[in-house]
């Protein structure tokens, strides 16, 4: 049950990812994203994009263990 629905939530967020990809230029770029270039070398380390994302990640599945445990 827990696969089937952790796939369906996976397929959803890809596809709004495909087609409003270009509404969220502003992930990856927030003020703890690091990136350094140079001629041979390309380094992209997105830690506030990762604590943003944690951070809403465990809001929802806190959200979602509170209507599960209530059966």
């Amino acid at each position: 049950k827990v696969l089937i629905i952790s796939g369906i939530v996976m397929l959803t967020v890809g596809c709004l990812l495909v087609f409003f990809g270009d509404k969220i230029k502003w992930f990856g770029n927030l003020p703890l994203d690091f990136s350094y270039k140079s001629d041979y070398t390309r380094f992209f380390s997105p830690i506030g994009s990762m604590i943003l994302l944690s951070a809403i990640l465990s809001i929802i599945t806190n959200i979602f263990s509170d209507f599960l445990n209530d059966e």
